[in-house]
């Protein structure tokens, strides 16, 4: 499967899933992206000591921050970016995880929780250097590429159900 059908394949699951299996994935897709390992060894000069102070808040509580809560957080990030232009890639790939998120919660809008899938595809890409070819070639892409599939696809709202009752 090359880049391309892989987008189209994670649109039509966000697309097809229900509201359970959206929420799911959304919630541990976005824990998995906000990892605090992910920017430790940023460097501390790329935001105000209150934008890392926010972004450890943020991160710490994203699945209990209401959607406001989460702007004002994400405002505070965006008002202490001292990069210029240049923001540390971990740092970056948080901040949007959370921007996706945070719209998510706000305007339950599936096309966050697309780009939140995206953005974890890109992280493992990032780790392992996917094949354009074969995207899935590698095992590591491959797992990925199956939890999304378990969390979204149609079995996923009955697992959901069933753990749930």
């Amino acid at each position: 499967m090359n880049y391309s059908e892989l987008e189209a394949e994670i649109l039509r699951l966000v697309g097809a899933a229900a509201e359970d299996g959206v929420r799911a994935f959304g919630e541990e897709t976005v824990i998995r992206l906000v990892r605090p390992e992910r920017f430790r060894d940023a460097d501390e000069g790329e935001l105000t000591a209150d934008a890392w102070a926010a972004l450890a808040t943020a991160c710490a509580n994203v699945l209990t921050l209401s959607a406001a809560e989460l702007r004002r957080e994400l405002a505070v990030i965006d008002d202490g970016i001292l990069a210029d232009g240049d923001l540390d890639t971990e740092v970056l790939a948080v901040i949007q995880a959370l921007e996706h998120w945070q719209g998510y919660l706000e305007q339950n809008g599936r096309e966050e929780i697309y780009e939140l899938a995206i953005r974890s595809i890109e992280d493992v890409d990032h780790e392992v250097s996917a094949v354009l070819d074969d995207f899935l070639a590698t095992p590591d892409m491959a797992t990925e590429y199956e939890r999304i599939r378990r969390l979204l696809g149609p079995r996923a709202d009955q697992r959901h159900r069933t753990h749930s009752a």
